[in-house]
């Protein structure tokens, strides 16, 4: 899976390599070397037929959870990058940080991130490119329950809203299973991938803020 190591990647070429399938992965985030990755079997959400239970329903629609997006880039790589409870080390290095960052500031990167308690505190949220109609899910991270759920969630919503083909999440987790996501072989993923590339989502269709959880789960048809 892993391809040559040590290479000098800029957000110019990282762009490419996703265009092409591939992403950049460090070992740990004491490790400064990435590699490129291109996983046999690819993880993806359906856009249509994305499934949220009716308990996670119930928790997005009361809006206990304050739901932005593209507003603190840094705090939300942050908390992906951060020790993990299970004690899983996390694969998010300097380099990583720095070239997202740059992905950012040109408008490919996105975040949602979820604010809860007064004063509003960063408690979850997640992170991706944005790339043609495709969104490819780097990380997410939660401080409180259902954080990274709703952000996941909100997401989904945001890419149907503004046109996307593909939301590609690299792996199928059993967290991203029960929303849905399957794995399919490469053939199938670059045929989907090629489509997706060929059109323009539009990640703006929804506001940065304000956004009520009632809204979020009508433009994912789930019912009441």
């Amino acid at each position: 899976m892993h391809d040559v190591p040590r290479v000098e990647i800029t957000p110019e070429i990282l762009l490419k390599a996703y265009a092409a399938g591939i992403f950049p992965m460090a070992e740990d985030a004491d490790d400064p070397a990435l590699y490129w990755v291109e996983p046999r079997a690819r993880g993806v959400l359906p856009l249509d037929g994305f499934r949220v239970s009716r308990r996670l329903a119930r928790t997005v629609r009361s809006d206990q959870f304050e739901v932005r997006s593209d507003t603190d880039f840094d705090a939300v790589i942050a908390g992906c990058a951060a020790p993990r409870r299970d004690g899983a080390r996390t694969w998010i290095n300097a380099r990583i940080r720095e070239l997202y960052g740059a992905l950012f500031d040109q408008g490919h990167a996105h975040t949602i991130e979820v604010y809860a308690g007064t004063p509003r505190r960063l408690v979850g949220g997640l992170y991706g490119v944005s790339l043609g109609a495709a969104f490819f899910g780097e990380s997410m991270f939660h401080e409180a329950r259902d954080a990274s759920k709703v952000a996941l969630v909100h997401l989904m919503a945001r890419l149907r809203e503004g046109g996307y083909r593909l939301a590609d999440t690299q792996f199928v987790t059993d967290h991203l299973a029960q929303f849905g996501a399957v794995a399919v072989s490469r053939q199938i993923y670059r045929r989907r991938l090629a489509e997706a590339l060929s059109e323009t989502g539009d990640w703006g269709a929804l506001p940065r803020t304000g956004v009520a959880g009632a809204a979020v789960l009508d433009r994912l048809a789930v019912a009441e």
